[in-house]
């Protein structure tokens, strides 16, 4: 990376941050079929109970989502006022906490309901400091990007992510072949959510080493009639953003972060092989991620966008009809790696499509609200809605058609992108920063 010294260090740091906050907020899918037998009082083993006791746990998965909109625009609008170090440092802290919460949390056989209740609480709590880390942290990382490095350095945001599912697949997989299901049961589910409280550490070194990236902005007169007026003007901008954020959700709740769930409820494949798929899945798409990200700075990224989405439309169908037709691991993992490779190259570039979208001033708030909107309408429930639509239905490729349906939504957003929400408002923001 090309920056000036002593920023490469915080950029590390703010890139693993990333993915601890977002290892946080996402190990509770990846421990669904645990917490289920854990937390919530059905008779397992009777027609359906499983079923029902998964359907519960993504449902308290998906409460968290309900104030995902409330921290995106509290955190949002606290980072655009005192800087985006601030806003990730706080957020990250409430993340900290809501960590400490799950990983000593009783389970319904010590609590009784006091144990889901606090674990609801906990998960609110995520949703809360999860909701602002998007536009605060992609902010920062895109501010801090020499002006011709703005998609490197953007994609890093999803990298982040890509980080979490990585370590949260890897743990779940030592979780599931290191302790049989009794040990599991008994404390080892533990394990992963305990790791999650390294988030603390890193929270501290922002604090004490990140500087700002904005102080000029920050320092200029705050006119609200003025910003209320870009926002008006900006609307369009909002739409398309939040068509663009459908095909990241879709991906993230569905293709990859409910594959474990898949795996083992419909497939009837091991517990661990698919953490395993899930992880190496989880390392292409980090690989493919920054090139996306480097090319984008070179060639034009609507046609990269275009050209992702579009073979992600394509592919996906008879990928996972071939799945199903003979479920093995094999099968799975090229599957998972193929949509990898296409959602990758998507995920690289757009984040910086939708900072150079918003003004510096507003940047955070607005991709708070753009990204946490769509996620609570097609993400906080994505996975208790598919796993519904399979019980409803009967049919295992339930799940892919709800992710065509996104996928088409954001190529139809994508198309409406026009040549000044790239490279004009990149220059613009090297301007203003500089």
């Amino acid at each position: 990376m090309d920056t000036q010294p002593g920023i490469k260090p915080v950029i590390v740091a703010a890139v693993l941050a990333n993915a601890m906050e977002w290892f946080d907020f996402t190990i509770f899918a990846a421990m669904t079929p645990i917490i289920s037998k854990l937390f919530f009082p059905v008779s397992h083993g009777a027609a359906g109970a499983d079923l029902n006791a998964i359907l519960l746990t993504t449902a308290l998965f998906g409460a968290g989502f309900f104030m995902r909109p409330v921290g995106g625009v509290l955190l949002g609008l606290y980072a655009d006022k005192f800087g985006r170090k601030a806003g990730m440092t706080l957020g990250m802290g409430i993340m900290a906490l809501a960590a400490a919460i799950m990983t000593f949390a009783p389970t319904y056989a010590t609590a009784g309901l006091a144990a889901p209740f606090l674990m609801l609480a906990a998960r609110l709590l995520q949703g809360f400091s999860i909701g602002g880390e998007f536009g605060t942290s992609t902010a920062f990382l895109i501010e801090l990007a020499p002006p011709n490095r703005t998609g490197f350095f953007g994609s890093w945001q999803m990298s982040g992510q890509l980080m979490s599912t990585m370590l949260g697949a890897a743990l779940g997989m030592v979780v599931t072949q290191v302790f049989t299901p009794e040990q599991q049961l008994a404390g080892a589910w533990r394990i992963p959510f305990a790791v999650g409280l390294l988030i603390a550490p890193l929270t501290v070194y922002l604090r004490r080493h990140a500087s700002e990236t904005y102080a000029r902005i920050h320092a200029m007169p705050r006119a609200r009639s003025t910003e209320v007026a870009a926002v008006k003007r900006g609307l369009s901008d909002y739409l398309i953003g939040m068509g663009m954020v459908v095909a990241s959700t879709v991906t993230f709740y569905v293709t990859f972060g409910y594959t474990v769930t898949y795996a083992k409820q419909v497939l009837k494949l091991p517990v661990s092989e698919s953490f395993m798929v899930q992880m190496i899945a989880a390392i292409v798409m980090l690989i493919v991620t920054p090139i996306a990200g480097a090319l984008s700075d070179r060639y034009d990224r609507k046609t990269l966008l275009v050209g992702s989405l579009g073979a992600y439309l394509v592919a996906i169908y008879p990928l996972y009809a071939w799945v199903v037709a003979a479920p093995s691991v094999p099968r799975l993992l090229v599957t998972q790696i193929v949509i990898g490779v296409l959602s990758a190259t998507f995920l690289g570039v757009y984040c910086t499509t939708l900072a150079e979208m918003f003004p510096k001033r507003t940047r955070a708030t607005s991709l708070a609200v753009v990204n946490n909107v769509v996620v609570l309408i097609f993400g906080g429930f994505a996975q208790t809605f598919v796993t519904w639509l399979i019980a409803l239905t009967g049919s295992p490729l339930a799940p892919v058609l709800y992710v065509m349906i996104g996928i088409a939504l954001s190529l139809v957003a994508v198309m409406a992108l026009k040549p000044g929400h790239f490279r004009q408002r990149s220059a613009n923001t090297a301007q203003t920063a500089g």
